[in-house]
């Protein structure tokens, strides 16, 4: 009986053991931590930025972090004048950037940039040529492209867009897109504009296309996020989180705990691909 008594509590002591070994999830690295992180820039990555920040905060409220929008360039000079600790851009950093201000950078996830139009309209797929064309000013109706009789309402991101920079780099061989074009600032706002534009085209990360957008066929390649990551989909770019300098403290945790398992279902939920930390 004392032997069966005896055993029983080595085995207790044994599984207390276990669980004090047991690995700690990525939340605990904020307990017990107390301060604030800013985060602004490019515009695609506010929901993952979002999420992540929520997450952090619920599990340590001593923890608090803003999020903000404004583009890859805002991010760049916040991030570099110490505005904010963390600068988001759709692009990578130039290295005039990095030598000015310090700056450190992670790409976190892949992202493809999608051409699109009105869900009314009945243009389906485009192919490079008619999309340089069209973004540059040369084609000024639908008509020539397969659609309606009916003028193009153009419209494109603001300069220092990350998403633009990409647009026009990988869907226009690094053309320009013509200077009457309306300009949007946001991810958000160009879906505004081409849900309540019947004769819009636009373009936004393929994670923001949705219901009252649709997404344009790319030489016959759908933008999906699948296409993207196998290269089939061909504009695509990575999102960077910058710092100046190393991050430190509760800002090295947060770019920490987007690589984490749970950061990186943050990620594809938000419908980008993770990019494995290298």
């Amino acid at each position: 009986m004392k032997r069966g008594i005896l055993a029983a509590l080595l085995l207790l002591c044994g599984m207390g053991t276990a669980f004090a070994a047991a690995p700690a999830t990525p939340l605990d690295a904020f307990k017990g931590q107390k301060g604030v992180i800013d985060i602004a820039g490019g515009t695609a990555h506010i929901p993952v930025m979002k999420e992540a920040a929520k997450q952090i905060m619920e599990a340590n409220p001593d923890v608090r972090i803003t999020v903000a929008g404004g583009g890859s360039g805002v991010g760049v000079q916040k991030v570099g004048e110490g505005i904010v600790q963390i600068g988001n851009t759709g692009r990578a950093l130039k290295p005039a950037e990095v030598e000015k201000y310090g700056l450190v950078t992670f790409p976190f996830a892949i992202d493809g940039v999608a051409v699109a139009v009105n869900p009314a309209n009945k243009v389906a797929g485009l192919t490079k040529a008619q999309i340089k064309d069209i973004f540059s000013g040369k084609v000024a109706n639908w008509k020539d492209v397969g659609g309606a009789d009916a003028a193009i309402s153009l419209y494109v991101r603001e300069d220092g867009s990350g998403t633009r920079e990409t647009f026009e780099e990988r869907a226009m061989d690094k053309g320009t897109s013509a200077a009457g074009a309306n300009v949007v600032n946001s991810n958000g706002a160009m879906k505004t504009a081409i849900s309540q534009d019947p004769n819009a085209i636009g373009y936004v990360g393929i994670g923001h296309l949705d219901k009252s957008i649709k997404g344009v066929n790319v030489d016959g390649m759908a933008p999906s996020q699948e296409n993207a990551a196998s290269g089939q989909y061909t504009v695509t770019r990575l999102l960077y989180m910058n710092t100046k300098g190393e991050p430190q403290g509760i800002t090295k945790g947060f770019v920490d705990y987007i690589f984490t398992p749970a950061g990186q279902e943050i990620v594809s939920k938000a419908g980008y691909i993770p990019y494995v930390k290298k």
